[in-house]
């Protein structure tokens, strides 16, 4: 299908949910362009690995030409697992299991889906371009303004610029995210040290969440096992497209209260890596192996903060999504399937005002109407999941951590 010119998006960002509408428009003939401050594509940690659960996978699978969404099930983790919650010596509590169905639930490697969702758009992403303003006027009826000065017109504004978005404040500007008493630590682990998996065969398709003894303090690991190498797959499905190396690993996260982060270790990976170290000390050995067998340039801090639902969308032409819009703490593995769900919504309704269906500003505040309440829904069941497992309770926290562990084996000897 040709692309016509006569309609056109821009969009801020190259984050899952722009780059995933960027390819719904375009597979619909939609003149759209994206829009990132970064530099390049992979100047810094985009995070590691995500869960697609069904609203994720049916996005990609609307989005996506056909090759592209058999590369991301095929470099995907095998379906089903579990995601176990134990106690600081990795006892189990309870245990949720995973259907074990090819579109239920998908674990991924985060820079290997960006890569393909890359694929097709060259020349259409566009980078050191930080947005700060959109303007009324111009031949499409809006403009889109950047740090460096420079402007684009477009039909359609999208904000997909993440949690510190700067377009926020002018397109919702009642709607700054609020900070939660929470912070992380992320890492990544190679799975494999000596010649072995550093992750026992018990724990093969399981996340862990371990809570510790003390409220306000957790540490979650999980493996990504590429289910076909990256650059194999590529070179099957999307010959000549920019392949990740795809070596196993083990993501983790040490969760502890925002009080508990010094100040200054914001970018300071060493720093980080040793507040990690210091606070797992209680942790059972596999966990304080992890940390100390860490990829010291892939450590980061992330300050939880949670969405605050928008009253008021300021430029009826203007929209936001994903985590620019309904930011959420990591409980739950909602939110970057919220935001591919926000990109495909967000596209079918602007196929629509293409096609002539309704106006432009009646397609955006129906995607509106439609994302702010499954959105906030899962912003509200991820900051809950976060009171319960980290917060203060003191009942809950006892039952978590003394109860539940006794009446379960060991699920990972000490030795």
């Amino acid at each position: 299908m040709g692309i016509s010119t006569d309609f056109s998006v821009a969009i801020s960002g190259a984050g899952l949910s722009g780059l995933c509408l960027a390819q719904y428009l375009m597979r619909a003939g939609i003149d759209v362009h994206v829009y990132e401050r970064d530099p390049g594509p992979f100047v810094r940690q985009q995070g590691y690995r995500i869960i697609l659960d069904r609203y994720g996978l049916e996005a990609l699978r609307e989005s996506l030409p056909r090759p592209l969404y058999r590369l991301a099930l095929a470099t995907g983790d095998e379906p089903g697992g579990h995601l176990r919650f134990t106690d600081s010596r990795l006892r189990n509590a309870f245990t949720i299991n995973f259907k074990i169905e090819p579109n239920a639930t998908r674990q991924v490697d985060r820079l290997t889906l960006r890569s393909i969702l890359m694929c097709g758009l060259d020349g259409r992403i566009h980078y050191g371009k930080a947005a700060v303003a959109v303007d009324n006027g111009g031949p499409a009826g809006l403009r889109l303004r950047f740090a460096d000065g420079g402007a684009v017109a477009a039909t359609v504004v999208v904000g997909a610029d993440g949690v510190g978005s700067d377009l926020r404040a002018q397109l919702m500007p009642d709607a700054g995210p609020a900070n939660t008493p929470m912070a992380g630590v992320y890492g990544r682990s190679p799975l494999r040290q000596n010649g072995e998996s550093i992750i026992p065969d018990a724990l093969r398709t399981s996340g862990v969440l371990a809570i510790a003894d003390s409220p306000g303090r957790a540490f979650f690991f999980t493996s990504m096992r590429f289910g076909e190498s990256p650059r194999e797959a590529f070179a099957r499905m999307a010959p000549g497209s920019y392949a990740p190396t795809g070596d196993d690993y083990v993501m983790w996260g040490l969760l502890l209260r925002r009080e508990e982060v010094p100040a200054g270790v914001r970018g300071n990976l060493l720093a980080l890596r040793e507040l990690a170290a210091r606070m797992s000390t209680d942790f059972h050995p596999l966990i304080r192996r992890l940390v100390e067998s860490a990829e010291l340039d892939a450590t980061v801090l992330n300050l939880f903060v949670t969405g605050r639902r928008p009253q008021r969308w300021a430029v009826p032409r203007a929209t936001m999504m994903g985590d620019a819009v309904h930011a959420m703490p990591p409980f739950g593995a909602h939110g970057g399937n919220t935001a591919l769900r926000d990109a495909a919504l967000l596209g079918e309704r602007l196929v629509e005002a293409r096609a002539g269906g309704m106006s432009v500003e009646e397609a955006i505040a129906g995607y509106q109407d439609e994302m702010v309440p499954y959105a906030f829904h899962a912003v509200d069941t991820a900051a809950g999941l976060m009171r319960r497992l980290t917060g203060g309770a003191a009942a809950p926290h006892w039952v978590l951590t003394r109860v539940l562990p006794r009446l379960h084996r060991v699920t990972v000897p000490e030795a």
